[in-house]
């Protein structure tokens, strides 16, 4: 017989970033408007992931559909962030006790071992969330490892190897593991990664120490039911973002780790047959333009910029595409168009985005836009830019470098290899309107050039608040820090939706536990 439910669950969230795995466990709700996770530790050593991270968990302190003005105010510029901590002190001293900036590693484990005692409070059911940096190594302390010169010195190890001590200190009745899609062919002496770090996760006690103990784990696929065995094919880990609502081509490993003791098998992830395209996702924020980073930047000066694409000849420089004409032709009237717009930054907020369905993304309250600033690029690349979106407009697809006029090739040494289509050939990439986007990654935070808007009269790359909707972050989610940080926090998170789909599942889990909390 199940025992109540008790509600909600804590959970124990390790390199946390901005939240986003965290988030969408926060906002799970049961039939009668309970959540069913709390965030009780969460740890990011990032300086400006873990401000927004603490900002996350005030605003979560509040109940739903009261969070306060000050936040809006704060939104809008109105109050500064310390005032708004400040006239709310309970809040925030709970977050600053959920919300940990602590580096990870042996000169800290001490700590954190006690910190999530305390803050587990003798709870049976919770669950441990995070992603370690595992694609050097995986042995974390066996004895081939060991004999590497640099082995200890290798960070990525220390903090793979603080993940297990913290499975093992804790013993959690279920971890979601979770990392990047190359961990799958990552491989050490040979030997596949993933098939050393499945065995590390069956037996954390036993990976650390090497040697037996009674601590193991059965672990599962959220995409497929079979669990793995000697022989498993690693890509079973594999969870395709797009094939559960996010409007996004996100492929990421998940592992979901069930203590030997518990009999409950995790379900699966349920695919859901809409997909939400990029321009349902983003095609209602305010337009606006991009900006010169040489030179004054002026509405003016950035129109004459684009112009010289009057100055290229398509049809000889397209060697007689069937397209060249009627690409020359929606660039000719783009420069013509008299409704560019001016702007290069929009605070005026449409409403909540198409996506997703939960009530969860929607906030009545929220009349402000955040993140909704255009970057600085070189004119030459405002010009590939806009030919590259009108390109997608009349192709359907995104151009690879072969598909540029020779005027707009980039001056690097490597262009013959891409155009050639031996590297980097789509060095500039569309993100097309009725199409889920690319993966959204923390490369995201360095030139734009693999997000270009599809819009050429914006000729620009993504907003931070336009990156932060096709991973469906909620509108309100205020990310800290310059852009460039904001860009890579965004690129590095989980999506909140996929996760709040995953916390149903672990909740089941929890759910199905005898005894008490």
């Amino acid at each position: 017989m199940l025992t109540e439910k008790p509600s909600p669950y804590p959970i124990v969230d390790v390199f946390a970033g901005p939240g986003g795995l965290g988030e969408g466990f926060s906002v799970l709700r049961d039939d009668q408007e309970k959540t069913r996770f709390r965030s009780v530790v969460a740890i990011e050593r990032d300086g400006f992931a873990h401000k927004t991270l603490l900002l996350r968990h005030f605003v979560r302190n509040f109940p739903k559909g009261g969070i306060p003005d000050d936040y809006y105010s704060y939104l809008g510029g109105d109050l500064e962030l310390g005032e708004l901590y400040a006239r709310h002190k309970a809040e925030f001293a709970d977050a600053r006790k959920s919300a940990l900036k602590i580096s990870l590693g042996p000169e800290n484990h001490a700590k954190v071992k006690q910190i999530i005692d305390q803050r587990l409070e003798g709870k049976a059911r919770w669950a441990l969330l995070g992603g370690p940096p595992c694609q050097a190594y995986s042995l974390a302390g066996r004895s081939r490892m060991s004999r590497h010169p640099d082995f200890e010195k290798d960070e990525r190890h220390s903090l793979y190897r603080e993940y297990l001590k913290i499975i093992a200190d804790h013993q959690p009745p279920v971890f979601v593991f979770e990392n990047v899609k190359g961990l799958l062919s990552a491989r050490l002496e040979g030997d596949l990664t993933i098939n050393r770090i499945v065995s590390d996760l069956k037996q954390p006690k036993a990976a650390l120490e090497n040697r037996t103990d009674d601590l193991s784990y059965r672990l599962y696929s959220l995409s497929e039911t079979d669990s793995p065995d000697r022989d498993f094919d690693p890509r079973l880990f594999m969870v395709e973002a797009e094939k559960y609502g996010v409007p996004q081509a996100r492929h990421r490993m998940f592992i979901v780790g069930v203590r030997s003791d518990i009999k409950k098998k995790p379900w699966q992830l349920h695919p859901q047959g809409l997909r939400r395209t990029v321009k349902e996702t983003i095609g209602d924020l305010p337009q606006i333009r991009s900006g010169l980073s040489r030179g004054q930047d002026s509405f003016q000066s950035w129109r004459q910029a684009i112009s010289g694409l009057n100055d290229i000849d398509f049809g000889s420089q397209l060697n007689g595409a069937s397209h060249a004409k009627e690409v020359e032709c929606r660039i000719r009237q783009q420069i013509k168009n008299s409704n560019q717009p001016e702007a290069r930054f929009s605070r005026v907020y449409p409403g909540c985005a198409e996506y997703p369905t939960s009530d969860e993304w929607s906030d009545p309250c929220l009349t402000v836009l955040t993140g909704h600033d255009s970057r600085t690029h070189m004119a030459s690349d405002l010009q590939r830019y806009m030919y590259a979106s009108v390109f997608a407009a009349v192709t359907g697809k995104s151009p690879t470098l072969v598909d540029f006029p020779s005027t707009l090739l980039p001056n690097h040494v490597n262009v013959g290899l891409e155009r050639n289509g031996d590297i980097f050939s789509d060095r500039f990439r569309v993100q097309l309107p009725d199409q889920v986007s690319k993966t959204i990654t923390s490369h995201i935070s360095k030139d734009g050039h693999y997000y270009i808007h599809y819009d050429p009269s914006q000729c620009r790359s993504l907003t931070v608040r336009e990156a932060a909707r096709l991973q469906t972050f909620p509108d309100n989610y205020k990310f800290e820090g310059p852009r460039t940080s904001q860009y890579h926090q965004v690129g590095n998170a989980v999506p909140p939706y996929l996760a709040m789909q995953i916390a149903e599942i672990i909740a089941d889990i929890l759910d199905s536990m005898g005894g008490g909390d």
